[in-house]
């Protein structure tokens, strides 16, 4: 999960935003540090050179150093971040080649649910995915606000219940990625991870087809099973039977699963008052 490895488009911007950053950084940081080291050599007790003004107050000239740098430095900054975060809107095109793929990505506790509208599958705690193509991701929560990141090829984004957030992004080389929950939400947070297998666009076709043959059907009851709290160590792979399940989820039409629970009585709410999740 190197984020100085990007494996496309977005992540690569991502990165190049991070290392220009550092480095604007550093024309502060390295002069200072040499400027401390500077003044503790030369001021020292044995340098008779150095002259000691308990009557110094002000200096124009250093004010300027001392302001102007700094100013500069925060304006280049910002105009860097500014212009290279909005150029990275989550939600703009990022063309490829072949026919977009649709993602719909659903965050449970504690795993992850991918369904692929198109093709009729669905997936758990895997994303496969063709090199190359405009990979368009839907996204919503099963219960809690969580963030769904993929370091090496892009833009983190937040998942939440009862709303779809939109994320595109695009793999341009086969292999096999990482992508993890950035959002602490509960005991098995630090397991809710997911395996992203970036596999060539002749083979995709093939992949769609053997998984499509699985014999676990992903309905509304089985989803029910899932949206259970509980770490999935397996990869299930489900055909879809109702391609507005990601629909139905999204606006609530199935209940939101049951979200952190309190242990014990110290933290609830009193006088009637509910869980405001």
């Amino acid at each position: 999960m190197n984020l100085l490895d990007p494996q496309g488009p977005v992540a690569a911007a991502n990165s190049t935003i991070l290392v220009d950053s550092v480095f604007i950084m550093l024309t502060i940081v390295v002069p200072t540090i040499i400027a401390i080291l500077g003044f503790a050599f030369w001021f020292r007790a044995s340098n008779p050179r150095a002259h000691y003004q308990p009557g110094f107050v002000y200096s124009g000239r250093i004010e300027m150093v001392v302001w102007a740098i700094p100013a500069l430095t925060v304006i280049l900054l910002g105009g860097v971040a500014w212009i290279g975060s909005h150029q990275l809107d989550p939600a703009a095109p990022v063309p490829g080649t072949g026919n977009p793929v649709r993602i719909q990505a659903v965050s449970l506790d504690w795993k992850w649910l991918f369904i692929y509208p198109d093709q009729r599958i669905a997936t758990v705690n895997t994303l496969t995915v063709p090199a190359g193509a405009e990979l368009n991701f839907q996204l919503t929560s099963s219960s809690v606000m969580n963030v769904f990141f993929i370091p090496q090829l892009g833009s983190m984004i937040y998942t939440m219940n009862g709303m779809v957030t939109r994320l595109n992004l695009r793999a341009d080389n086969e292999g096999k990625l990482q992508g993890l929950s950035a959002h602490f939400s509960g005991d098995g947070f630090p397991d809710m991870m997911f395996d992203v297998n970036v596999i060539s666009p002749l083979a995709f076709p093939d992949w769609v087809e053997s998984t499509a043959k699985t014999d676990s059907v992903l309905n509304e009851a089985s989803y029910n099973k899932l949206v259970q709290q509980g770490i999935e160590r397996g990869r299930p792979t489900y055909r879809l039977e109702d391609p507005r399940l990601f629909d139905l989820i999204a606006t609530q039409h199935i209940p939101p699963g049951p979200g952190p629970q309190i242990a014990s009585g110290a933290g609830r709410p009193h006088s009637g008052g509910h869980d405001a999740r």
